[in-house]
Order: C-alpha cells, then structure tokens, then sequence
C-alpha cells in the first residue's frame, strides 16, 4: 500500500519519535512516499531541528539516512497534472497541494497530522494513530 508522507510527519519523528510513527516508518507493509523537496524541506530546517532535539549532528545524519532508505521520492513532472485538482479540492489550504496532488496521483492515502487536511474528502488522510492501528489491525 502507498502512502505519501507529509513533511511534518519526519520533523514529528526525528523530534518526538512516537511508537506508533517509529512503526508505520519500519513497516514492511507500506511503501511510503513523497515529493522529492521534502528532503530539501528537511535539510532546511536542520538547525531548527537539532536546537528542538538536542541530537548531534551524527545522529541527525542517521536518521536522515534512514528516511532516505525508507522513502521514495517522486519527482513533481510525475504529478504535476494533478495540481490543478489538489488546488480545487483545498483551494485555502495550498501549501499541502503536492502532497495532494502526489496522492491523487496513486489514488492512496497521506500521512499527516494535518487536521486542515481532512476537511476535504476526496483523500483519506491519516494521522499517526489511524495509520498505525490500521496497520496492525487490517494489513
């Protein structure tokens, strides 16, 4: 099963690193993915995450290493004709349009604490919790 994973979702687990996203991130039944500036996104706020972890920057390398192995990155040329209905189906909310339009793409769901994400109903959106018990109950 696809997943496209949002950007605040690897903040959360290099940051917070629950359970529940700990194991969404290492199951073998999902194949996560996301547009492939999430990791530039990522690299950009290191110094941001570092200050709020109190990780070295070894450990912040590792893990980046790991979300690198885990996820797959889709270039925008790949969902870019899908735009135009992401904007429509969130036309308030357009900073989350290529996670949309990547999951309109591969008609498959996203992983995101993104309550404002939900008010469309188009892509199912799972937060960490419904991702990780739907994972242990119905996979």
């Amino acid at each position: 099963m696809k997943i496209v994973i949002d950007a605040n979702e690897l903040f959360s687990l290099l940051i917070r690193g629950s359970k529940d996203s700990r194991d969404i991130l290492f199951s073998n039944k999902i194949e996560l993915i996301a547009p492939e500036f999430i990791f530039v996104e990522f690299l950009n706020n290191k110094d941001e995450i570092l200050s709020k972890t109190h990780r070295s920057n070894e450990e912040f390398l590792e893990v980046f290493s790991i979300f690198q192995d885990k996820i797959k990155l889709v270039a925008q040329q790949e969902f870019e004709n899908f735009i135009n209905e992401a904007c429509n189906l969130f036309p308030e909310h357009t900073k989350d349009n290529a996670y949309l339009a990547l999951a309109l793409k591969y008609s498959c769901p996203i992983w995101s604490e993104e309550k404002l994400l939900k008010r469309q109903d188009k892509i199912k959106v799972f937060n960490s919790k419904e991702l990780a018990e739907k994972l242990r109950n119905e996979l």
